[in-house]
């Protein structure tokens, strides 16, 4: 499998795919560590685009605060190209911070508002960089298709607002999310997980769960439903809940009742892990 490294290679790929075969053409962007997560967005691209699909790793430096896990975040390059290859990945994107942020380079992207709420407030600065390097890797991929994970449902929300604003041609693909077999969500920073956290994180997907229970029994007062959510939470006094919050999924901004779409999201600390899960209120 074919390794690029510039975003020149990355364009003259799809470009050239494009006058060679019909067809769409689709980007997986992820930031390596790749698991059985990733490996569905890839199977997903590879059967909506064969053949056509080119996957990114790179660790983005811009989406990272000044306390968080950049120098130590996983970095498994050779596994990470295995299952790429394995999964129906034609070619893998894997830059220099150099390349993505050229010296002198003074352009980021701002997405208003949303980059404020539920892990932009958590993480300030956090969705300006992961709009920004979106935004770098669509222009330069040029694909028709881009797939990303709905456990990253507060990021989807960004990116989708930037693609419209920006009238980009690139269409989303949002995959579901993917779990363990006891229910936690998929996560390169699983990994940071001692085994007595690994089990408190399960409180995570218990939950999200409880929630969805309640609504499916007939409740829907956001209040209330999220009130049962830091109960279940309580029961690992150890996790500390960073939010738990009914939003509209397009805005971010809370709602009073959850209606169908409504996007019930929550993130915690377990140790000195950060670790995300969400579920679509049906």
């Amino acid at each position: 499998m074919q390794i690029l490294r510039t975003v020149d290679e990355l364009r003259s790929w799809s470009r050239g795919e494009r006058c060679r075969k019909k067809g769409l053409s689709g980007l997986v962007p992820t930031m390596g560590a790749l698991h059985d997560g990733h490996a569905s967005l890839i199977c997903a691209a590879a059967q909506q685009c064969p053949g056509r699909v080119a996957v990114s790793i790179f660790v983005n430096p811009t989406q990272f605060g000044p306390n968080e896990d950049f120098a130590r975040y996983p970095r498994t390059f050779g596994a990470d190209s295995d299952l790429a290859e394995r999964s129906g990945a034609s070619v893998i994107f894997a830059p220099s911070v150099d390349e993505m942020y050229p010296s002198g380079a003074a352009t980021f992207v701002d997405v208003e508002g949303l980059n404020e709420r539920l892990d932009g407030k958590s993480r300030p600065g956090h969705f300006r960089g992961v709009a920004t390097v979106v935004a770098k890797l669509l222009i330069a991929a040029e694909t028709d298709l881009a797939f990303f994970g709905q456990k990253d449902a507060a990021q989807v929300s960004v990116l989708r607002r930037l693609v419209a604003d920006l009238r980009l041609a690139t269409k989303l693909v949002i995959c579901p999310i993917v779990r363990e077999a006891d229910g936690l969500a998929m996560s390169s920073r699983n990994v940071y997980l001692s085994a007595d956290e690994r089990r408190q994180a399960l409180v995570l997907n218990r939950a999200i769960r409880y929630v969805e229970e309640l609504v499916a029994s007939g409740e829907r007062e956001s209040s209330a439903l999220a009130e049962a959510a830091r109960l279940i939470f309580s029961e690992e006094p150890m996790v500390r809940p960073d939010y738990v919050e009914l939003v509209n999924w397009e805005t971010l901004l809370p709602v009073n009742t959850a209606v169908p779409g409504t996007l019930f999201a929550v993130a915690a600390w377990v140790g000195n892990t950060r670790l995300i899960d969400n579920t679509i209120i049906l």
